[in-house]
């Protein structure tokens, strides 16, 4: 019998260990977004200072740990075997959960996924008691730890409130000091705002975080506590001195160090709170095995019959077990790639001015904007102009600022990266201080948000999107929680009624999953490196205009051909599972042109003087790339639409048609393709000159289609669409040639010119 637990503890510290790395995984944007978002120094130094963090803060965690096993649930009404089948249900669902938002690329909050998640197996597990007692389902309450798990819920809840108002106030004011145009001033305010960041670092993360700490003495933590004031008076003056010299005798930017330190901060705040969400219940787990093994040892008490009463009490954590967690937690940061999909989220939504947005506008956000612009406007009518005025020369970015979105440029500045940190391990600090595991992606992502709204990075141009990303973002916490609660009931219920067998089929389903996510995102993660090029708005020259064009080309002929191929193959076979693939793939090289043509803008700024002309070259490009793009795009639906109303096949001599002009075009795509990867526009001539021979075969096909109506066609349906494969073909011939000769063309000017 005692087999089988070691077995569930050995499959507990194998999950927690999986949990840590999806966990961090997800958690990473909360300590790392600001520091790379301003790029104040580079990623190596980032993951150094934040692997440092997240390893001392995982020393601090200790008092947090008691949330797994009383927090939620009262131990004293449960058995042995019955918290062990809580605990195992609750780890296989946060996993799982875990890796699924990472691999969307969202943050979500593990907080909020482990507190009801405990709630949810705990519920279950009472509510089968209950129905195999007494029947009485009022008795629900005396099984949940009520007060606690409210003051949680209300604590996360209004932490996101809380967040986003104490940033967005903090980052105003602070703009109102420092202006954009920082540089200035910071020579005359960065010691006090450097003096007053690196305090409050101080005395949250460090005196507040030491309370966690089961090593550190009793009269320590008294006279800390006796004599704060006077530490942070001290503290304040030493390090206003300590700035002070560093800006004028080491020559080093105040801003950036207060990000190094405030990365250091927030990962071990990180640590020293999120810590419980990931190895709280395999501990707790392991303590209870302890305890039950103890009384077996002694009384032969069986798992089903021992209440764990004496898991209420105070139950020290190992720290060898804190430090083991905080290892792992670093090898993460270092090699997860999944952590940066989720920091890119959150430094996009975040950005300083606009761009290529991942989320569309809803109705919802659109309202929210509206009436948002409708109040401004009313602030605006009763302000004073002068005092206007001078608000408003705050918010003047530099004339660079535009020119400046090139592919390595920061999403904001170092002004706002210092506040998104101080402020978000202020926070987090707090509700570690007070042992409430504050969701620190709730926290973090809010006074991102929070700030990035004070800086008017939300402006009328990207505010829609911006509001809807953060829609989708909080919206997708109280999935998370629905979600959490629902699955770890539901598995604790199997495990219960299924015994080891249940156990080990959920077990082998979320080792699974999780591979095949993983894999599923490195082959995303290879493809997003692949269409890099897409993102790209620092070309500046003729021959960067010529080989960001090239690729383009290159790129989109290669695309178009796949599907023109695999849509008139499975039209043939009349396969409606592929045709409904190739639908929903064109819209991906659909997006793939939009984004070109959405970086138009930045493109022209960057260019130089001497290349500013080609930018109508380029424009025209994109439209021709567009042209073909729309014309494989009606191929593809068409023939998708066709099959799925389920009308008759095309006649054999229609397809076989329609393959040979697909060879044809095969053919015609490999030599531009192959001329645009080699970069060999000589062979440019040659090809244009084949063109009309296949625009003549595709208007004989079309005579051919007139002259079967006339004598053997009977489905206006089939006519309708081959028709229409067969004139967007045309099209898409003549988009292509027409794109080919505007190339020669630019191609012997830059030549000649330069």
């Amino acid at each position: 019998m005692e087999d089988v637990y070691i077995v569930m503890l050995v499959a507990l510290f194998a999950l927690a260990i999986t949990d840590l790395v999806v966990g961090v995984s997800n958690d990473a944007v909360n300590f790392l977004n600001s520091a790379i978002g301003s790029k104040a120094v580079s990623m190596r130094t980032i993951l150094i200072v934040a692997s440092l963090g997240v390893a001392v803060g995982a020393i601090f965690s200790s008092g947090l740990m008691e949330v797994a096993r009383k927090g939620i649930f009262v131990p004293d009404q449960f058995y042995f075997e019955e918290i062990m089948i809580i605990f195992m249900a609750v780890m296989i669902t946060d996993v799982l959960l875990l890796d699924f938002f990472n691999s969307l690329g969202l943050p979500t909050s593990t907080t909020v996924s482990i507190v009801f998640e405990l709630l949810g197996a705990a519920v279950s597990m009472a509510l089968i008691k209950i129905y195999m007692d007494t029947g009485d389902y009022n008795q629900l309450t005396s099984y949940i730890n009520t007060s606690k798990a409210t003051e949680i819920i209300l604590g996360i809840l209004l932490a996101v409130i809380i967040a986003f108002i104490v940033g967005a106030l903090i980052q105003y004011i602070s703009r109102l000091i420092f202006s954009f145009q920082f540089e200035r001033k910071i020579k005359y305010v960065g010691a006090l705002f450097g003096g007053g960041s690196l305090t409050a670092i101080l005395h949250f993360i460090l005196m507040k975080g030491l309370k966690g700490v089961s090593f550190i003495p009793q009269y320590v933590l008294v006279y800390l506590n006796d004599n704060t004031l006077t530490i942070i008076g001290i503290s304040f003056v030493i390090f206003t001195l300590l700035s002070q010299f560093v800006m004028s005798i080491l020559k080093m930017d105040i801003l950036r160090v207060v990000i190094v330190v405030g990365t250091f901060a927030l990962a071990l705040a990180f640590a020293g709170n999120d810590l419980v969400n990931f190895i709280g219940v395999p501990i707790a787990a392991w303590q209870s095995f302890e305890i039950w093994q103890s009384a077996y040892q002694a009384t032969g008490v069986m798992p089903s019959d021992l209440l764990m009463t004496e898991l209420s009490g105070s139950v020290p954590t190992p720290q060898l077990l804190l430090v083991l967690a905080g290892g792992v937690m670093v090898i993460t940061i270092w090699f997860s790639g999944k952590a940066r999909s989720v920091v890119d989220t959150g430094v996009n939504l975040a950005r300083q001015g606009d761009g290529s947005e991942r989320f569309e506008p809803n109705f919802l956000s659109r309202s929210i904007v509206r009436y948002s612009v409708v109040f401004g406007n009313a602030i605006s009518v009763v302000l004073p102009l002068r005092l206007k005025k001078k608000i408003e020369s705050k918010f003047e970015k530099s004339t660079t600022h535009v020119r400046s979105k090139r592919a390595n440029a920061p999403a904001f500045d170092m002004v706002r990266a210092s506040v998104n940190l101080v402020v978000a391990s202020i926070l987090i600090s707090i509700g570690t201080s007070m042992k409430l595991p504050l969701s620190t992606t709730y926290v973090t992502f809010m006074v991102a948000m929070g700030t990035s709204l004070a800086d008017r990075a939300w402006d009328r141009e990207s505010a829609v999107y911006r509001v809807a990303g953060v829609l989708n973002v909080v919206g997708g916490w109280f999935v998370t929680a629905l979600v959490a609660f629902s699955a770890a009931a539901l598995f604790a219920a199997i495990i219960y009624f299924g015994g080891m067998i249940a156990l080990a089929l959920l077990i082998i389903l979320a080792v699974v999953l999780v591979v095949r996510s993983t894999m599923i995102h490195s082959k995303k993660t290879k493809e997003e490196e692949n269409r890099k090029r897409y993102n790209r708005t620092d070309i500046i020259t003729i021959n960067e205009i010529t080989a960001e064009s090239s690729e383009n080309i290159s790129s989109v002929i290669g695309g178009v051909n796949k599907m023109y191929t695999k849509t008139v193959d499975n039209l043939g076979y009349h396969d409606l599972g592929k045709l409904k693939k190739n639908s929903k793939a064109i819209k991906k090289l659909e997006s793939e042109v939009d984004e070109l043509k959405g970086n138009i803008f930045y493109f022209i700024k960057s260019l130089d003087e001497d290349s500013v002309e080609a930018s109508k070259f380029y424009i025209l490009i994109l439209d021709y790339l567009q042209d073909m793009v729309q014309s494989i795009g009606f191929i593809t639906r068409n023939s998708y639409n066709h099959v799925n109303n389920n009308h008759k096949n095309l006649k054999f001599n229609q397809v076989r048609d329609l393959k040979k002009v697909d060879e044809k075009m095969q053919v015609l795509f490999d030599d531009i393709k192959d001329t645009f990867d080699n970069h060999e526009f000589s062979n440019i001539e040659e090809i244009l000159a084949e063109k009309q021979q296949l625009l003549d075969y595709v208007s004989e096909l079309i005579q051919k289609q007139i002259n079967r109506i006339r004598t053997s066609e009977t489905s206006p349906k089939n006519t309708k669409l081959y028709f229409g494969l067969l004139l967007e073909t045309k099209d898409l011939i003549s988009s292509t040639m027409s794109l080919l000769q505007l190339f020669q063309e630019f191609n012997i000017e830059a030549k000649r010119t330069f």
